[in-house]
């Protein structure tokens, strides 16, 4: 019964995400901003809301941080395996479209962060100031930099064309139901953390594996269904600007439930799967950026396979 309910709940959580990503479309026509920047900033926001109630809640709610970080490292490598699954079956058409820089840009900022990360569990940036570990703090300044060169974005290399969509909302309409959905999304991700728990325990999972596999894939299906959309519409740019602004996002909100926890801390690294997560994602976000940025048919094929088998590795270790 209690995988019924976690199916049930994760297919509510796409649906919602996706009517979400919807109204954040509508403000995008309505007020004008860069496409980079909706691909980049909002939709990898909207599309980041149920990491981000599912790790406070696992931390704040269950106290179990190993759940959190799980989650995110989890979510972040299964993204990059989207993107490279993807690429791998569309290398022909993907190969003519130059990656927009800020994604290259966020990408390389990712690939730091998972850096930090590394020297964090080694113990050399695993220190605080006041309450907050240092690692947190540097994850927040390379989000806002990565952030910054989104919103600088004017799109005009790599622009789409785009049907215009007429719709009577109003932008105060759009963003009321853009909150009503949000809410939905915050109580259904808060339920699907207590499930994940539950599955844990029943299966007795360590919870970074839990995190990795039942947290990490369920909040990631959004991201999956509004990928494999894109690349079918081939609007290569925005389905990349949605995988890394989702990936550089889910690392900020580490940053935010170090702040709001008061435990032993967020970084927690006693789970092996855990460890597994941050070394196959510390190899699979560079060769990522490799393969956006150079565009040879090997690059194309053999890029996507070491993403796919670090995930693989993952699983498997």
């Amino acid at each position: 019964m209690v995988y019924l309910a976690y199916l049930i709940v994760a297919v509510a959580v796409v649906l919602l995400s996706n009517k979400a990503s919807e109204y954040v479309d509508l403000l995008d026509k309505k007020t004008k901003l860069s496409g980079a920047f909706i691909g980049g900033v909002m939709l990898s926001a909207v599309t980041s809301l149920p990491e981000l109630f599912t790790s406070v809640s696992s931390t704040l709610m269950l106290d179990e941080p190993g759940l959190c970080i799980g989650n995110i490292l989890g979510s972040d490598l299964f993204n990059l395996t989207i993107l490279a699954v993807l690429i791998l079956v569309a290398f022909r058409p993907f190969s003519q479209v130059k990656v927009a820089k800020s994604h290259i840009a966020v990408s390389i900022f990712v690939s730091l962060i998972y850096m930090v990360l590394l020297l964090n569990m080694w113990g050399v940036l695993d220190f605080n100031i006041l309450t907050v570990n240092i690692t947190s703090i540097i994850v927040v300044v390379l989000y806002i930099i990565g952030v910054k060169s989104m919103s600088g974005e004017d799109g005009s290399e790599t622009a789409v064309e785009e049907e215009e969509v007429e719709s009577s909302l109003t932008v105060k309409q759009i963003a009321i139901r853009f909150a009503l959905v949000s809410a939905g999304i915050i109580g259904l991700s808060i339920l699907i953390t207590y499930i994940t728990d539950i599955i844990a325990t029943k299966l007795n999972l360590g919870a970074g594996l839990a995190g990795a596999l039942f947290l990490g894939i369920a909040t990631s299906l959004p991201e999956l269904a509004s990928t494999i959309a894109l690349f079918r519409m081939r609007n290569f740019n925005i389905a990349i600007g949605n995988i890394v602004g989702s990936n550089i996002f889910n690392f900020l909100i580490l940053s935010i439930v170090d702040v709001l926890y008061f435990g032993n801390g967020i970084y927690d690294y006693t789970d092996p799967k855990t460890v597994n997560l941050l070394v196959c994602g510390a190899i699979a976000m560079p060769v990522t950026l490799l393969m956006m940025k150079f565009k040879n048919k090997g690059m194309q094929i053999v890029a996507p396979i070491i993403v796919i088998a670090c995930y693989a590795a993952f699983l498997i270790i």
